[in-house]
């Protein structure tokens, strides 16, 4: 199936997207419809070759306002100067003169024109209503009650609320879209000794590209000439300036913020790590949260429930208490005025998009607001070694040969062909034992066996790199060569502890989350790590098989585990894990794709900011859910009483809503 992606306009709530998500999701032809509310996009996966008509038709009858389209639409369907020239109306209205009551009538029908319409096509074609047509009720009922000023200042404050909605709404989309500015739409390659400026799609592994002063970097690849200083601020979201040079790995979206330098791709665009961003951004949203799913499913049946309390109301004050009907109607059109579900229904999920854009700015990239909820009650976290707890910047202590059937620069030649083909922190540590650019020996069957090491074919050698279990050695070492099934060689790692790597470790426990080490490093040395940051558990020589059963075994209901690791062999637990967390720089493409989290500044700190941001979002929640309920009940309690008006009551409605979304844009963490 293919997928497809469009913007979608005239969505009032949350539960309207709920409402069309789930709609499509039953027909045949579709499958995995998300609509985003906080981004105003759909997404979905159909063998129809023209779906966009039959989707539309489909949105159209559920939400008569709404629309696919490819560009993406900035105008807004409410306008202020619409509500100042429908005041003046009225006003004009409130002159004594033969027609004074056409020009309140003509402001009553431009402020209930769009409410009106919205309600009318939704109640015919879906059978459904909204709080659009709560307001139209209670305007119309104020009016024939004779109480015409508070009927308009009911739907004006309630239009006001909707253009401070939906600029907050477009404030934090912004805060997404900002990310999307790291593409470098076209790149220069180098032909000969000229430049072609191409499109960054059209660029093929291994091209010579040229980045200037002020680029960004187009794709993934390795400086072939020229030293870079580059600001690694988008994707990581640190400011500081990383100095490049040649040999060294850059990544697509670094800013070249020093002179001219030449770049070998070794990924293509689809592939870099700007794309992959950009992917996981904005479909970060279409992951909820219970919380935000629990708040969507309910919002359907709340508009319903109102209607019927209020129709209760009426019918049921003048025979239980000395309450006229017409005191009666007033006191249940105020009722439909503060019970609309807006404060409740936009809160919940803006808080969450806002969230994930505050952890994207501080290169944090979090695959749905489930896991970002989830990181509050986190209470176990399990931690790989290599390149998570240490640098991941290995140094070949000492190479030891053990036959003279090949020289020393021999076998490295033979070990660096093979180890140039692996993203694992050893073989990039390997690779730095052949000093000379020249070109690597050809090789064939290459093959990486997860948690054992590398097998391949160079000069009709048959080669093994990697543990004893790969190499069938017996001898103490980090890594073994094999070659032709004669050990004739062994190599030892020396590896530092992250700065920072013992504090976080503490700051975890301060927060009652337990600690684990599963590495597949020898007794001594995870013993060793293990004693000097404090880890409450140590598992060593494991296999990915051992961290995945282990894993199982810490599990117990109710937990909520993290998994932080970087390599091949950490993806099995990644994807298993509750939250599976990987780094975005050092870490593997496999790694990356099945993990939930991705820190891409790979700093330690990085776990303790999401907790917080986590907590912050979760918090703020709380606050907006617990304060727009408790109004609403005391505003409802004292309608019933007739101890308020619709004055009062759309304040209510419209100022709790507005003090919802400034609540929520608090969200701000560095």
């Amino acid at each position: 199936m293919k997928k497809y992606t469009y913007q979608i306009t005239g969505l009032d709530c949350a539960n309207c997207a709920k409402r069309i998500e789930d709609a499509l999701n039953k027909q045949a032809d579709f499958k995995n419809v998300v609509v985003n509310f906080s981004t105003s996009k759909i997404t979905y996966e159909t063998n129809l070759d023209n779906s966009l008509q039959l989707v539309n038709k489909i949105v159209k009858d559920l939400e008569p306002g709404a629309k696919l389209i490819y560009q993406e639409n900035t105008k807004s369907e409410y306008h202020l100067w619409i509500i100042i020239l429908a005041l003046m109306s009225f006003i004009i209205g409130n002159f004594n003169f033969p027609l004074s009551e056409i020009f309140i009538l003509i402001a009553y029908i431009i402020l209930l024109f769009k409410p009106l319409e919205k309600a009318i096509l939704l109640l015919i074609k879906s059978k459904t209503i909204n709080e659009n047509f709560l307001i139209v009720i209670s305007c119309l009922g104020a009016y024939f009650l004779e109480s015409k000023m508070e009927g308009v200042m009911v739907v004006t404050l309630y239009l006001i609320g909707k253009i401070l909605e939906e600029r907050a709404l477009n404030t934090t989309r912004q805060s997404i879209k900002d990310l999307l500015t790291l593409k470098q739409d076209y790149a220069n390659l180098k032909k000969r000794d000229k430049l072609e400026k191409i499109a960054v799609e059209e660029i093929k592994i291994n091209d010579i590209l040229i980045v200037k002063k002020g680029e960004k970097v187009p794709v993934d690849g390795i400086i072939m000439d020229g030293n870079a200083y580059l600001n690694t601020s988008s994707i990581t979201g640190e400011s500081a300036i990383k100095e490049a040079n040649v040999g060294d790995l850059v990544y697509s979206g670094y800013l070249n913020t020093g002179d001219i330098f030449s770049l070998k791709a070794t990924k293509t665009y689809e592939n870099s790590m700007i794309n992959k961003i950009l992917e996981l951004v904005e479909t970060a949203s279409n992951r909820k949260a219970k919380t935000e799913t629990t708040v969507s499913k309910l919002s359907r049946y709340y508009t319903p429930v109102i209607l019927v309390l209020a129709i209760l109301t009426y019918l049921l004050l003048p025979l239980l208490f000395k309450v006229s009907y017409h005191d009666s109607l007033y006191r249940a059109l105020t009722f439909l005025v503060v019970a609309c579900p807006c404060a409740i229904a936009i809160s919940v999920p803006l808080a969450y998009f806002v969230g994930l854009g505050v952890s994207s700015k501080n290169g944090i990239l979090i695959k749905g607001s489930n896991y970002l909820d989830n990181m509050s009650h986190l209470n176990k976290i399990i931690f790989d070694k290599t390149g998570t707890l240490t640098t991941g910047n290995l140094e070949v202590k000492n190479l030891e040969i053990l036959t003279k059937d090949f020289t020393k620069q021999e076998l490295i030649d033979i070990i660096f062909a093979g180890e140039i083909l692996s993203n694992h922190p050893i073989a990039k540590s390997i690779t730095k034992l052949k000093k000379t650019k020249d070109r690597a020996l050809p090789v064939q069957d290459f093959q990486e066996v997860e948690g054992k090491g590398i097998t391949y074919k160079c000069l009709n050698h048959k080669i093994k790199i990697g543990n004893q279990n790969l190499c069938g050695c017996n001898e103490i070492a980090d890594l073994h060569v094999n070659i032709d099934n004669k050990h004739v060689a062994t190599i030892i790692f020396q590896d530092e502890i992250k700065e920072n790597a013992k504090e976080v470790i503490q700051m975890l426990k301060k927060q009652n989350i337990k600690t684990y080490l599963f590495t597949g490093d020898k007794k001594d040395k995870a013993l060793e790590l293990a004693k000097k940051l404090d880890i409450d558990e140590i598992y060593y020589e494991m296999l990915p098989t051992d961290k995945y059963a282990m894993y199982e075994k810490q599990e117990k209901e109710k937990d909520i585990i993290a998994y932080l690791g970087d390599g091949v062999n950490d993806a099995p637990v990644l994807k298993r894990a509750s939250i599976g967390i990987s780094m975005g720089t050092i870490g593997s493409d496999s790694a990356i794709s099945v993990s939930d989290i991705v820190i891409m500044n790979d700093n330690l700190d990085s776990i303790l900011t999401s907790i917080k941001i986590s907590k912050t979002t979760n918090q703020l929640i709380k606050e907006n859910l617990i304060f727009a309920l408790g109004v609403k009940i005391i505003i409802l309690i004292l309608s019933l009483f007739g101890l308020t008006n619709m004055w009062i009551a759309v304040l209510a409605d419209t100022g709790v809503t507005v003090l919802t979304i400034l609540n929520t844009l608090r969200i701000k963490i560095k």
